[in-house]
């Protein structure tokens, strides 16, 4: 396991899925874990709770749909943990709409909580990052952004959007020595893909369509956010990790 001891991480999205599994991975490896969660309150004290005695851990309620909350939240973690070096833009949503009857509220939401949710965390804890001249930065894509997605233009739009501002970012702060990577997954067997694979003929399907033939968990996402936040990773900046089982083969 890399030790990330004296390490202290925020993980956005935290109390489920690929979020959750990140909390976990770090904690494990010995870092202070904050993560933020908006309604699955049951969950993130469960979770908290599961490592309250090994290492510094702390959830955080903040609704990514108002600015206000994120920037504040932000700053309370920064006042708890006495700065941030480790932050992984984890927390979105994947909702269904076909692009001619897709309200302009339903475009501006998925894109307030995929994308400027990320900007914003990132704007306040990157002069931290600049004054220590240390920081890790991991943004979570998707397939999606590279491709596209039919009925979810606004959800590959967000993700697009994450894998330029990671490239963005990348440039611009690589001489303050903060590195700014993002991990690309395909399909993730979590509770946002739940219902859709509660149709077992297309989930089949899917596995069938991977050249490895199994449909990743959320694990097998935290492992390579691990590496990334690691000191294994500190030459790699402005990367596009796919991590999709061989699905879709880009650069």
């Amino acid at each position: 396991m890399i030790n990330m001891a004296g390490k202290k991480v925020l993980i956005t999205g935290g109390s489920r899925g690929i979020g959750a599994a990140c909390v976990k991975i770090f904690a494990q490896s010995k870092a202070e874990v904050a993560f933020t969660y908006n309604k699955s309150g049951a969950d993130a004290k469960k979770l908290a709770e599961s490592f309250s005695s090994l290492i510094k851990i702390k959830s955080y309620k903040v609704d990514l749909n108002i600015s206000k909350e994120i920037i504040e939240t932000a700053e309370e973690i920064i006042s708890d943990f006495d700065g941030i070096d480790i932050l992984i833009n984890n927390a979105g949503v994947w909702k269904y709409g076909m692009v001619d009857e897709m309200s302009l509220e339903e475009w501006e939401e998925t894109i307030r909580i995929n994308l400027t949710s990320a900007f914003l965390f990132s704007k306040t804890l990157i002069p931290l990052m600049k004054n220590k001249r240390f920081g890790k930065i991991i943004n979570i894509s998707s397939t999606a952004g590279q491709r596209g997605e039919p009925f979810y233009s606004h959800y590959a739009s967000s993700k697009g959007g994450i894998i330029s501002f990671t490239k963005s970012l990348a440039a611009e702060l690589g001489e303050f020595n903060i590195n700014v990577n993002c991990v690309a997954p395909g399909w993730v067997i979590t509770d946002m893909s739940a219902g859709v694979f509660e149709d077992s003929i297309y989930k089949e399907k899917v596995r069938n369509e991977i050249p490895i033939k199994r449909i990743a968990d959320a694990e097998d996402i935290a492992g390579p956010v691990l590496f990334l936040a690691s000191d294994l990773a500190r030459h790699i900046n402005g990367e596009i990790l796919n991590v999709n089982g061989g699905s879709i083969l880009c650069g």
